[in-house]
Protein backbone atom coordinates (compact mmCIF):
# COMPACT_ATOMS: atom_id res chain seq x y z
CA UNK A 1 0.00 0.00 0.00
CA UNK A 2 0.93 3.28 -0.80
CA UNK A 3 -0.05 6.71 0.31
CA UNK A 4 -0.63 7.99 -3.53
CA UNK A 5 -3.36 4.76 -4.11
CA UNK A 6 -5.72 5.36 -0.47
CA UNK A 7 -9.20 5.90 -1.66
CA UNK A 8 -12.53 6.04 0.16
CA UNK A 9 -14.13 2.94 0.32
CA UNK A 10 -16.89 2.39 -2.68
CA UNK A 11 -19.96 4.58 -1.73
CA UNK A 12 -18.84 6.23 1.11
CA UNK A 13 -18.59 9.22 -0.45
CA UNK A 14 -21.20 10.99 -2.93
CA UNK A 15 -20.60 14.39 -5.10
CA UNK A 16 -21.01 17.32 -3.73
CA UNK A 17 -24.09 19.22 -5.03
CA UNK A 18 -23.15 22.45 -7.18
CA UNK A 19 -26.49 24.34 -6.40
CA UNK A 20 -27.85 27.26 -8.51
CA UNK A 21 -27.20 25.25 -11.97
CA UNK A 22 -30.56 25.48 -13.62
CA UNK A 23 -34.11 24.10 -12.98
CA UNK A 24 -33.34 20.60 -14.33
CA UNK A 25 -30.37 20.40 -12.01
CA UNK A 26 -33.61 20.23 -9.04
CA UNK A 27 -31.33 22.91 -7.37
CA UNK A 28 -31.73 25.67 -9.54
CA UNK A 29 -33.40 29.04 -8.95
CA UNK A 30 -33.46 29.58 -4.52
CA UNK A 31 -30.70 26.93 -4.90
CA UNK A 32 -32.25 25.31 -1.51
CA UNK A 33 -32.02 28.21 0.10
CA UNK A 34 -35.82 28.93 -0.06
CA UNK A 35 -37.77 32.26 -0.53
CA UNK A 36 -36.45 35.74 1.09
CA UNK A 37 -35.32 35.91 4.69
CA UNK A 38 -32.26 36.36 6.21
CA UNK A 39 -31.11 32.78 5.47
CA UNK A 40 -31.45 33.11 1.64
CA UNK A 41 -28.88 36.13 1.28
CA UNK A 42 -25.38 35.89 1.17
CA UNK A 43 -23.79 36.67 4.16
CA UNK A 44 -27.08 36.15 5.97
CA UNK A 45 -26.44 34.41 9.28
CA UNK A 46 -26.07 36.46 12.65
CA UNK A 47 -23.14 35.92 15.25
CA UNK A 48 -22.69 32.68 17.05
CA UNK A 49 -25.35 31.79 19.98
CA UNK A 50 -27.57 34.77 18.83
CA UNK A 51 -31.22 33.56 19.12
CA UNK A 52 -33.62 36.01 17.42
CA UNK A 53 -32.86 38.33 20.80
CA UNK A 54 -34.24 35.85 22.79
CA UNK A 55 -31.45 35.73 26.16
CA UNK A 56 -29.07 33.46 24.53
CA UNK A 57 -28.14 30.05 26.28
CA UNK A 58 -24.59 31.65 27.46
CA UNK A 59 -26.28 34.09 29.01
CA UNK A 60 -28.66 32.40 30.70
CA UNK A 61 -26.86 29.52 32.76
CA UNK A 62 -25.08 30.50 35.98
CA UNK A 63 -21.49 31.58 35.51
CA UNK A 64 -19.41 28.59 37.00
CA UNK A 65 -15.67 28.77 38.88
CA UNK A 66 -15.74 31.18 41.80
CA UNK A 67 -13.45 30.79 44.99
CA UNK A 68 -13.72 32.82 47.45
CA UNK A 69 -10.62 34.71 48.31
CA UNK A 70 -10.80 33.43 51.86
CA UNK A 71 -9.84 29.92 50.87
CA UNK A 72 -6.47 31.06 50.03
CA UNK A 73 -5.40 31.97 53.39
CA UNK A 74 -7.56 28.85 54.79
CA UNK A 75 -5.95 24.97 55.69
CA UNK A 76 -7.13 22.32 57.40
CA UNK A 77 -4.86 19.76 59.86
CA UNK A 78 -6.39 16.50 60.79
CA UNK A 79 -6.32 15.00 64.52
CA UNK A 80 -3.25 12.49 63.99
CA UNK A 81 -0.82 14.97 62.61
CA UNK A 82 -0.96 16.96 65.81
CA UNK A 83 0.48 14.09 67.39
CA UNK A 84 3.72 15.41 65.72
CA UNK A 85 4.10 18.43 67.76
CA UNK A 86 6.04 18.81 70.83
CA UNK A 87 4.17 21.43 72.74
CA UNK A 88 1.10 21.29 74.87
CA UNK A 89 -0.31 24.25 73.65
CA UNK A 90 -1.33 24.01 69.70
CA UNK A 91 -1.72 27.31 68.25
CA UNK A 92 -1.47 29.13 64.60
CA UNK A 93 2.87 29.98 65.21
CA UNK A 94 3.26 26.54 66.46
CA UNK A 95 1.75 24.57 63.57
CA UNK A 96 3.50 26.97 60.94
CA UNK A 97 6.56 26.43 62.57
CA UNK A 98 5.73 22.40 62.78
CA UNK A 99 5.61 22.62 58.53
CA UNK A 100 1.85 21.41 58.78
CA UNK A 101 0.82 24.64 57.82
CA UNK A 102 1.87 27.01 55.00
CA UNK A 103 3.22 30.84 56.02
CA UNK A 104 0.43 32.47 54.36
CA UNK A 105 -2.13 30.32 56.58
CA UNK A 106 -4.47 33.00 58.51
CA UNK A 107 -7.27 31.02 59.70
CA UNK A 108 -6.98 26.70 60.23
CA UNK A 109 -10.00 24.07 61.06
CA UNK A 110 -9.02 21.23 62.85
CA UNK A 111 -10.89 18.34 61.53
CA UNK A 112 -11.80 14.88 62.88
CA UNK A 113 -9.33 12.33 61.13
CA UNK A 114 -7.14 9.93 62.94
CA UNK A 115 -6.66 9.60 66.87
CA UNK A 116 -5.06 11.94 69.10
CA UNK A 117 -2.84 10.06 71.68
CA UNK A 118 -2.10 12.54 74.37
CA UNK A 119 -3.59 16.01 75.79
CA UNK A 120 -3.40 19.42 73.99
CA UNK A 121 -4.60 22.41 74.27
CA UNK A 122 -6.04 23.89 71.08
CA UNK A 123 -5.76 28.01 70.93
CA UNK A 124 -7.39 30.06 68.43
CA UNK A 125 -8.12 27.21 65.90
CA UNK A 126 -11.07 26.56 64.75
CA UNK A 127 -12.10 23.13 65.58
CA UNK A 128 -14.45 20.69 64.12
CA UNK A 129 -17.84 19.09 66.77
CA UNK A 130 -16.46 15.91 66.05
CA UNK A 131 -13.01 16.86 66.94
CA UNK A 132 -13.88 18.42 69.82
CA UNK A 133 -14.99 15.07 71.46
CA UNK A 134 -11.88 13.16 70.58
CA UNK A 135 -9.42 16.01 71.88
CA UNK A 136 -11.86 16.07 75.20
CA UNK A 137 -12.15 12.39 75.32
CA UNK A 138 -8.10 12.06 75.54
CA UNK A 139 -7.87 14.81 78.18
CA UNK A 140 -7.60 18.07 76.12
CA UNK A 141 -9.26 21.12 76.11
CA UNK A 142 -10.15 23.64 73.20
CA UNK A 143 -10.22 27.40 73.92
Amino acid sequence: MKLNTIQPAEGSTSKRKRVGRGIGSGLGKTAGRGHKGQKSRSGGFSKTGFEGGQMPLQRRLPKVGFAARVNRHTQEVRLYQLNRLTDEVVNLEALKAAGLVRNSTRKVRVVNTGTLDRALTLRGLYVTAGAVKTIEAAGGKVE
